[in-house]
């Protein structure tokens, strides 16, 4: 409850209408396949509806991420609260769970004495931290590492940009394959938005392999050359202007200038005057401004990982663990993650009313 309680900046992004989406691959980069299935089964749309039954009136927003009408995300935690309530749920405070055994003991400590229990089903939902409670079995794990974050940059002249936002940019990990495009915040640290985060999602092992250390590939108009040509071409047509003085409309006029010296273009030079390797240069500055990242920053105050228990390890039609029977995972326990935007926590949800109604 305390983390859905900062999601979405307080405001719990519970779940997107994902009418934008055109591949859950690049929405899950890992567990895409099992969202197809369980979304057939507790859709955005069932979640919608389900919130709405327990009194919590919800708004979409233009980029299609759903969130209570009151922007609270406490309403939402209440509301949760309220249908375990409800449905008898006995929550007991005070305890940690220590191991879940193959013949399901759960042990736990509570007021400095261990105790155990034997269910007839145990549903784990604890998250990335996953290891420990299940070390006494033989059920494959994948490493957990950060997977939403922020890239720190080397380069101290773009960082004076923080607060230039250009709402379509694509960015790559030079050497990879590793490619996203969308809204790009540059900041004092380096770059964030979501063109960052998800391609932080979809490299998050390769980052967390190479100590969060790469060259960062911005195209800052999302264009190819030939399309970033005619732009070009487009401006010089006012040959008499200065270079300096004709930007781009997507581009701030601060960024235009920021981006002319990197391509050693002076901005007081008028079209007319820029020869055909300043020319070149700043086509391969458009759309293809390298910079080396030097590590990672949280996103905010949430915490996405990836890893977790293996999906080979469960049964997709009811999220019980084929090793243990009476064992069901959901959530983030399991290796499924996605980018920001409301998706993890449908994942959530999903996974979490299989498993309950597997277990009925």
């Amino acid at each position: 409850m305390a983390k859905l309680s900062i999601t979405g900046g307080g405001r719990c992004n519970l779940t997107n209408t994902f009418r934008n989406v055109q591949s859950l691959e690049k929405i899950y980069p890992r567990g895409f396949r099992l969202m197809k299935r369980l979304l057939h089964k507790f859709s955005q749309t069932d979640c919608m509806n389900w919130f709405e039954d327990l009194g919590v009136r919800l708004i979409e927003q233009e980029d299609q991420c759903v969130f209570p009408r009151s922007q609270d995300a406490m309403e939402v935690v209440h509301a949760l609260e309220r249908a375990m309530h409800e449905g008898g749920v006995h929550v007991k405070c005070g305890c940690k769970v220590s191991s879940i055994d193959p013949d399901l003991t759960v042990t736990f400590t509570q007021n400095k004495s261990c105790s155990t229990i034997k269910p007839d089903a145990v549903i784990l939902t604890s998250g990335g931290a996953t290891a420990d409670l299940l070390s006494g079995t033989d059920i494959s794990i994948e490493q957990a590492v950060p997977s939403l974050f922020t890239l720190k940059l080397e380069d101290e002249e773009i960082k004076k940009l923080m607060g230039t936002v250009v709402q379509k940019a694509v960015l790559s990990l030079q050497g990879t394959r590793f490619r996203s495009e969308g809204t790009l915040l540059i900041t004092d640290w380096g770059v964030s938005g979501p063109a960052t985060l998800c391609l932080s999602s979809y490299a998050a092992r390769y980052l967390c392999e190479n100590g969060y250390r790469g060259t960062l590939s911005i195209n800052w108009l999302s264009a190819n050359e030939d399309e970033a040509k005619e732009l070009l071409d487009q401006l010089g047509k006012s040959s008499t202007r200065t270079i300096g003085n004709s930007h781009p409309q997507k581009l701030t006029e601060r960024l235009w200038k920021h981006l002319l010296t990197r391509a050693g273009v002076r901005d007081d030079l008028r079209w007319k005057e820029l020869g055909s390797k300043g020319y070149s240069r700043l086509i391969n500055t458009l759309i293809n401004d390298c910079y080396t990242i030097i590590g990672r920053a949280r996103f905010k105050e949430e915490f996405v990982t990836c890893g977790g228990v293996s999906l080979s390890e469960i049964n997709p039609e009811t999220m019980e663990c084929k090793k243990i029977p009476g064992l069901y995972l959901a959530g983030e326990v399991l290796d499924i993650d996605a980018v920001t935007g409301g998706f993890n926590l449908q994942a959530a949800w999903s996974t979490a009313w299989t498993a309950a109604h597997s277990i009925i």
